[in-house]
């Protein structure tokens, strides 16, 4: 399931604050004593420049990670049924770089329609299960194995196909697995002390237990749970499940590396527990040598991004199933190019959306409704509209972007779509707000000189309608006090 998994990279990045807070070094070890590990024969060794490729998995299990079943109390609490599954629901590539500069976490939605290596397409949120039944078949129906002892080989039959899976899609080779199930989400996010996350309208759906006010709030193991696995009467459906498992992670991812959240040995013993009783982790990892990259991270520079996809409601090639369609060649040019706008530390950039700039227009000119217009063009590039009217500051001779700083991303997108305007630095203009003073030299879009009337006052239903793709999803970076709102 979802968030489970979104939890392994809060406790790797809880190991890097355990060793820059001074705990033992005994500590650090104890987290991995009683965890179990696997060896998946997929894994690569790491890049030559050291950067570590982690796959983290969600497993719809009812089990805990040493394969003992769940509680009647815990399936109750976790709303999980009794149905047993071997579904992958959440599937999440992580890069940590040697350089330390970032941090990046890519998810690939769960009815992603891709080829798998010696299965054939499918959603791949099925390789693992279709994997493991094939397997299990072979050893029970015809080598004549007991079940029981057939399924260990079944479930590494069923890592291993999504293992490669992955790597074909994404063009990386993954060095390293984690999975966890149901329980483990809910384990952590408690041993955390909960997670913060902000709704931008309420929402009731049942099915998963999701019962939210809109705004921001701080939801415990088993909410935040149900936060994650609401799929029913979202606007996107799985690709906005995507977004909200980003926000928790990053919420998670925040706290860990920003605060002395785990400096508490209460915390660290609540941490351990959980993480020995959900996380599966594969054999190989230099838990010090990891912890000491995590440590180089800043939260800004931890990036949550999604998959690039061709259609959300999509079907498969015999028409069967509902699936979301992706371009693998699109996929792994995405993720060969964010990987390296990260490996150089453009996490801001690339988060950077025109929503989170308001932008002010002023006319400085005799021209009537220039600032209207002006500021039309800018709501339906997306910004958020600000205040128009005249120009009242001291006087200026030629049309501008006046920001906070020099190098506002907001500032720059806003010059780039007006044609280029200079930005100036004002210390008077808000962070988070643009102030464009136009004048009469201005020949930008919304001037009248482009086809559109400058007198006329700004379309309300084009203000409430920017040029979005619907299926274009956020970067999400884990930088902020505040979590992003979502759907």
């Amino acid at each position: 399931m979802p968030a489970r998994t979104l939890r392994v990279i809060a406790v790797s990045m809880a190991l890097a604050i355990v060793v820059g807070t001074g705990v033992a070094w005994g500590k650090i070890r104890s987290f991995e004593s009683g965890i179990n590990h696997i060896s998946p024969m997929a894994l690569g060794d790491g890049g030559e420049d050291g950067a570590i490729d982690i796959l983290l998995v969600g497993v719809d299990s009812r089990t805990d990670a040493h394969g003992n079943p769940l509680s009647e109390q815990e399936l109750a609490t976790l709303r999980a049924g009794d149905d047993e599954a071997t579904n992958t629901d959440t599937i999440i590539l992580i890069r940590i770089p040697n350089n330390g500069k970032s941090a990046t976490a890519i998810s690939i939605p769960r009815d992603s329609y891709v080829e798998a290596p010696g299965i054939g397409k499918m959603k791949i949120n099925g390789v693992y299960g279709s994997a493991h039944f094939e397997k299990l078949v072979e050893l029970v129906e015809k080598d004549g194995m007991d079940k029981a002892q057939a399924e260990p080989q079944a479930i590494e039959a069923g890592r291993e196909a999504l293992i490669k899976t992955v790597a074909s899609l994404t063009g990386v080779t993954v060095d390293h697995y984690a999975e966890i199930g149901l329980l483990g989400f809910s384990l952590i996010t408690d041993a955390l002390g909960g997670v913060n996350v902000c709704l931008k309208n309420p929402v009731y759906e049942p099915l998963s237990g999701a019962d939210f006010p809109a705004g921001w709030q701080k939801l415990d193991g088993p909410q935040a749970l149900s936060f994650v696995r609401q799929r029913h009467d979202l606007p996107r459906g799985d690709l906005d499940r995507v977004v909200r498992q980003q926000v928790v992670m990053a919420s998670l991812a925040h706290e860990v590396i920003s605060s002395k959240t785990l400096s508490s040995p209460s915390t660290l013993n609540r941490l351990q527990d959980a993480v020995q009783r959900s996380v599966v982790l594969s054999d190989g990892w230099d838990v010090m040598e990891f912890a000491e990259q995590l440590q180089k991270l800043a939260g800004g520079n931890v990036a949550f991004a999604t998959i690039p996809v061709l259609q959300e409601n999509g079907w498969s090639d015999d028409g069967m199933q509902s699936v979301v369609r992706v371009d693998p060649t699109e996929v792994k040019d995405w993720v060969d190019g964010l990987l390296h706008d990260q490996d150089e530390g453009k996490t801001e950039e690339l988060a950077y959306t025109p929503e989170k700039t308001t932008a002010d227009v002023v006319n400085a000119s005799d021209i009537n409704g220039l600032a209207s217009a002006v500021s039309q063009v800018l709501t339906t590039k997306g910004f958020a509209a600000g205040s128009t009217g005249n120009h009242e500051g001291a006087p200026v001779t030629n049309s501008q972007v006046q920001a906070a700083k020099a190098d506002d991303l907001g500032a720059q997108a806003v010059s780039k779509d007006l044609g280029g305007l200079p930005i100036v630095e004002d210390a008077s203009v808000a962070p988070g707000t643009v102030r464009v003073v136009l004048t009469a030299d201005y020949t930008g879009p919304g001037s009248g000189l482009d086809g559109i009337d400058p007198t006329l006052s700004a379309d309300p239903v084009a203000a409430e309608s920017p040029e979005v793709d619907p299926l274009a999803s956020p970067i999400i970076t884990a930088g902020s006090n505040d979590p992003e709102c979502v759907n």
